[in-house]
């Protein structure tokens, strides 16, 4: 009986070690299949869509009721939702100038617009397509540069293969300072009544993808939409007939251009088998200038080019499928200096610790393999204006606040109403020092500043234009 026993201990024994064994091949043959289907995929492509004066309450998602725009959504809703998704400047050049660094932009001098009639990005930085480029990747910008007019600053001595847009701001119709360098890098004007800017960046980056689709790709498709003139189609009007202020209509015509747009964009990549390799960004420049087009930042204070979360706190979504979570949100703070960063790690090229990058690779984060803060500090400054974010409080001197140093606590007070500088002396004297100390590693503006002209009143349907 006793031998029997043990008999049968014995078997049992070595079938659990068998079992184990088994259990053991399998996950290394599948770790195997894993490693050669990313080695098939091979590195990412990259979608970044860049929209201008979109105001942070403007989308579907991020509470807005009377605009939808479900192609922007299903970003975040594929991917993640960055509720606390910053950009490094409050005005349109010097954020473009951040987003494609990697670098607070008032290290290099980028502060202002007014760079970019006689100067633009300085040519001693690196950008984010000089850096795929080099790594076999072809690339493209299809939409408004806005970092420098003169040819050496234009998009194809900056790391693009193509460009197809405009250098800055301009009307939708016939807009006036456009290239096509796949036909000539003169500037030109478009004659043509049936053009409109939204329109035909999608038209070209459908066309560029189908070009570009053997190899690995970098599309950067910063829109003109939602920048002043309002100018829309009738054909997007029609879709708001419940909108009766003017002005609204107009920017609600806008968002459903855009939002379509992107929509294409989107099934072109999935229609070339390529979404599940698609790592694509949804940034806005900076805050919406309401006023001036009605776009809302609720619940937050300020606009477009001031200093309260208005003006640098955006709509910010990253979807990379099987790499990132689906539908999630993340509620620490991250920027747009870190898509540069991000992105070169995702091909596996990490940027080198010396070369005083500001963003970080957000990836970690965002899966939640890292719980700390992507950025305990954040900064930021645009002529008189300046702002200091260390963990939930914010130190801030703002255009419409009182002249003096405000601090308030975001955790509790996103939209800056209760000034707590009088109660919190210890902390802003704090937050002072932060400031003083990052300010003092900046460099003085390249250009100074220039007043602002007022933006356009008129609103153009294409029966107009």
């Amino acid at each position: 009986m006793q031998d029997s026993y043990v008999t049968v201990s014995r078997v049992n024994s070595t079938s659990k070690r068998f079992r184990w064994f088994r259990m053991g091949v399998v996950a290394i043959l599948c770790l195997i299949a894993l490693t050669v289907t990313f080695a098939q995929a091979g590195p990412p492509n990259i979608l970044l869509i860049y929209a201008d004066d979109l105001g942070y309450g403007e989308t579907g998602v991020q509470g807005c009721k009377d605009i939808p725009t479900p192609n922007i959504d299903s970003i975040a809703n594929n991917g993640v939702r960055c509720t606390q998704g910053y950009v490094a400047a409050t005005y349109c050049s010097p954020s473009r100038a951040g987003l494609l660094t990697g670098k607070y932009p008032t290290r290099f001098g980028h502060e202002f617009n007014a760079i970019t009639r006689m100067h633009g990005l300085s040519l001693s930085e690196k950008t984010l397509a000089d850096r795929l480029r080099s790594e076999g990747y072809a690339t493209a910008i299809i939409g408004k540069w806005h970092l420098g007019n003169l040819p050496k600053y234009r998009p194809n001595q900056r790391g693009f293969d193509e460009f197809y847009g405009t250098l800055g701001n301009t009307p939708f119709y016939h807009p006036t300072n456009f290239i096509d360098t796949k036909r000539s890098d003169l500037i030109a004007r478009i004659e043509d009544p049936e053009f409109y800017t939204t329109d035909k960046y999608a038209e070209r980056a459908l066309d560029w993808l189908e070009r570009n689709q053997s190899k690995p790709w970098f599309l950067y498709l910063p829109f003109n939409a939602q920048h002043a003139p309002l100018q829309a189609p009738q054909k997007y009007l029609d879709r708001f007939p419940n909108i009766a202020d003017e002005k609204r209509k107009m920017f609600a015509a806008m968002m459903a251009g855009m939002d379509d747009a992107i929509g294409r964009v989107l099934e072109k990549i999935r229609s070339i088998q390529q979404e599940e390799n698609t790592l694509i960004f949804f940034i806005a420049d900076n805050g919406g200038p309401t006023q001036s087009t009605t776009s809302r930042n609720a619940p937050l204070r300020g606009f477009k080019m001031t200093t309260f979360e208005g003006g640098p706190r955006v709509p910010f979504f990253v979807q990379w499928k099987g790499h990132i979570p689906a539908g999630k949100t993340y509620g620490y703070p991250v920027m747009n200096l870190d898509v540069l960063p991000t992105c070169m790690a995702a091909l596996g090229k990490p940027v080198e610790s010396n070369e005083s990058i500001d963003g970080v690779d957000i990836v970690p984060f965002l899966r939640g393999d890292d719980p700390r803060r992507p950025h305990t500090t954040m900064y930021w400054r645009f002529g008189e204006q300046w702002a200091v974010r260390h963990g939930d409080w914010k130190l801030v001197v703002s255009k419409g606040g009182s002249g003096s140093p405000e601090l308030y606590n975001l955790a509790e007070d996103v939209g800056e109403r209760n000034n707590l500088s009088s109660k919190e002396t210890d902390r802003v004297l704090e937050l002072q020092k932060l400031f003083d100390t990052w300010n003092g590693q900046q460099a003085e503006p390249t250009v100074k500043d220039e007043p602002a002209k007022p933006n356009a009143k008129k609103t153009k349907s294409n029966k107009a234009a």
